[in-house]
């Protein structure tokens, strides 16, 4: 046998099922880089509490991504780091910035069914019940987001509105740290 017959051996990944968690990878990659190009314009903006939120919500999404890098080596496959570019780096308000993540989250969401559609289609169990993981926590995160952007209704911005969004994003940050969400 030759080398590349041997490692094709080893594989236990379908290709097409490579290629669309790469593909993922690339969508969590990007949200990392999304999510901390909103902190640094939060932090720029004095909106503390959102900053260290997205901070911290940028490496969750960083780990995300390196939990599918090593699932797809691990089958056998190749996972391949993505180029990371178009991140936006301004925005017209704290309130867009959650918005915009909202729309994100429900994006992820949908990729990662797609993935769990094509595993349960070509009968890739193993793949399935990874994904599983990551459809629970798409839930969590589309919570998370919609609840941002509550805290923006039943404040409101006006007066010292945006201060007490503010505090309160720092709080949802501390209820998903402690398992909250």
């Amino acid at each position: 046998m030759k080398g590349k017959e041997i490692v094709t051996l080893k594989r236990s990944l379908l290709h097409d099922t490579e290629k669309h968690l790469n593909k993922q990878i690339e969508m969590e990659g990007k949200s990392s880089a999304y999510y901390l190009s909103m902190a640094s314009w939060c932090d720029m903006m004095g909106y503390a509490n959102a900053a260290k939120h997205l901070y911290a919500h940028s490496e969750e999404e960083r780990q995300h991504m390196l939990k599918i890098f090593h699932y797809i080596n691990e089958a056998g496959g190749h996972a391949i780091q993505p180029a990371i570019d178009s991140i936006q780096h301004h925005f017209n308000s704290l309130r867009e910035v959650f918005e915009l993540i909202l729309e994100h989250e429900i994006q992820v969401t949908k990729s990662i069914n797609k993935i769990v559609d094509h595993c349960f289609e070509v009968k890739d169990f193993a793949t399935f019940s990874f994904m599983q993981w990551y459809v629970t926590e798409q839930r969590e995160e589309e919570t998370l987001a919609r609840r941002a952007l509550e805290i923006f209704d039943i404040i409101g911005e006006a007066g010292i509105g945006l201060w007490t969004i503010d505090q309160e994003l720092g709080k949802l940050h501390n209820l998903t740290n402690e398992g909250g969400m």
